[in-house]
C-alpha cells in the first residue's frame, strides 16, 4: 500500500485534551501513572499466566491474549500522547497517524473477536460441562487466537484501503490526542459521505451486532447459572459477571464514537480516552479482583519475584 497519496498535507495536528499548561502537566502526571499501571498490570497477567500451571486452562490463555491485545491498545497512542502534553507543537507526520488507526482497528478488531471467544468459551463451560475439554482443546484455543488476529488485519486494511488515498489539502487539525478515523476523515478535500457510510457499517454496525450477541450468550449462561445453586455457579456467575463487566466497558464507547460518526459531541474525547487508555487499565483489575484463582498465583509470583531478589542481594 503506498503511503504517498497526492496530500498537500504532511503532518496533522493533535489538539489534544487541553490548552491549559496547568492541566496538561496534571495530565501528564496523571496518565503516565495510569500507563504504567496498565502495561505492569497487564504483564503481570500474562507472567502469571504463563508460569503457573494450574492456570494452563482454555479461559485463562485466552485471558493472557486479552492482557496481551490491552496492553498494545494502550501503547499504540498513549506514550506519544504523554510526551506531547510536554510540547507546544503537538504534530503527528501522514506516515504516522495512518500507523495509528491501523493498530487501533487491528487491536480493536483482535480484541471483539478475542470477547467473544471467551464468552463461547464460558457457554462450553457452564452449558456443557462434560464436552467442555474436547470442544476447547488447545487447537481451538491457538486457532480462536488467531482467527482474532487475522480478522483483526483485514479489518485495519479495509479501514485504510481509501482512507489512505485521501486528498488531504486544507485543514489539519485533529481533535482529539490520536489520529481516529471519523476526525481523519472529515479533513479530506472530497465528499467523505461514503466512506462514513462504509464506516459505520464495518466498524460501528459490527460492533453494535457483536455487542448484542455478547449480550444474548451472557444471558443465556446467566439463566442456566441461576438453575444451579452450588458454589461451582456461584464462581462461574462472578467470572461471567466480571467478564460481561468488560464487554461493556470495551464496546459502548466504541459504538458511540463509531455509529455516528458524522457527529461531533463533546464526550467523544472523554469516551476515546476511556476505550484506549481506562478500559485497558480496568480489565486487569476487574480480572484480579473478581478471579481468587489469579489472585492467588500473582501473590506466589511476586512472592518468587522478590525473595529471588533478596537472595540476590544477599552478601
Amino acid at each position: 500500500m503506498a503511503w504517498n497519496n497526492q496530500s498537500v498535507v504532511t503532518e496533522f495536528i493533535l489538539q489534544g485534551l487541553s490548552g491549559s499548561w496547568e492541566l496538561q502537566i496534571f495530565y501528564f502526571l496523571f496518565f503516565f501513572i495510569v500507563y504504567a499501571a496498565t502495561v505492569l498490570g497487564n504483564l503481570l497477567i500474562v507472567l502469571t499466566i504463563m508460569s503457573e500451571p494450574r492456570l494452563h486452562s482454555p479461559m485463562y490463555f485466552l485471558l493472557g491474549n486479552l492482557s496481551f491485545i490491552d496492553m498494545s491498545l494502550a501503547s499504540f497512542a498513549t506514550p506519544k500522547m504523554i510526551a506531547d502534553f510536554l510540547s507546544e507543537h503537538k504534530a503527528i507526520s501522514f506516515e504516522g497517524c495512518i500507523t495509528q488507526i491501523f493498530f487501533l482497528h487491528l487491536l480493536g478488531g483482535a480484541e471483539i473477536v478475542l470477547l467473544i471467544s471467551m464468552s463461547f468459551d464460558r457457554y462450553v463451560a457452564i452449558c456443557k460441562p462434560l464436552s467442555y475439554l474436547t470442544i476447547m482443546s488447545r487447537r481451538m484455543c491457538v486457532g480462536l487466537v488467531s482467527l482474532s488476529w487475522i480478522v483483526g488485519i483485514f479489518h485495519a486494511m479495509s479501514q485504510l484501503a481509501f482512507t489512505v488515498n485521501l486528498p488531504f489539502c486544507g485543514p489539519n487539525e485533529v481533535d482529539s490526542f490520536f489520529c481516529d478515523l471519523p476526525l481523519v476523515i472529515k479533513l479530506a478535500c472530497v465528499d467523505t459521505y461514503i466512506l462514513g457510510v462504509f464506516m459505520i457499517s464495518t466498524s460501528g454496525m459490527i460492533a453494535l451486532v457483536c455487542f448484542i450477541l455478547l449480550v444474548i450468550s451472557y444471558t443465556i449462561i446467566l439463566v442456566t447459572v441461576r438453575q444451579h445453586s452450588s458454589g461451582g455457579s456461584s464462581k462461574a456467575l462472578s467470572t461471567c459477571s466480571a467478564h460481561f463487566t468488560v464487554v461493556t466497558l470495551f464496546f459502548g464507547p466504541c459504538i458511540f464514537i463509531y455509529v455516528w460518526p458524522f457527529t461531533n459531541f463533546p464526550i467523544d474525547k472523554v469516551l476515546s480516552v476511556f476505550y484506549t487508555i481506562f478500559t485497558p487499565l480496568l480489565n486487569p483489575v476487574i480480572y484480579t479482583l473478581r478471579n481468587k484463582d489469579v489472585k492467588d498465583c500473582m501473590r506466589k509470583l511476586s512472592s518468587h519475584i522478590f525473595k529471588s531478589r533478596k537472595t540476590d542481594h544477599t552478601p
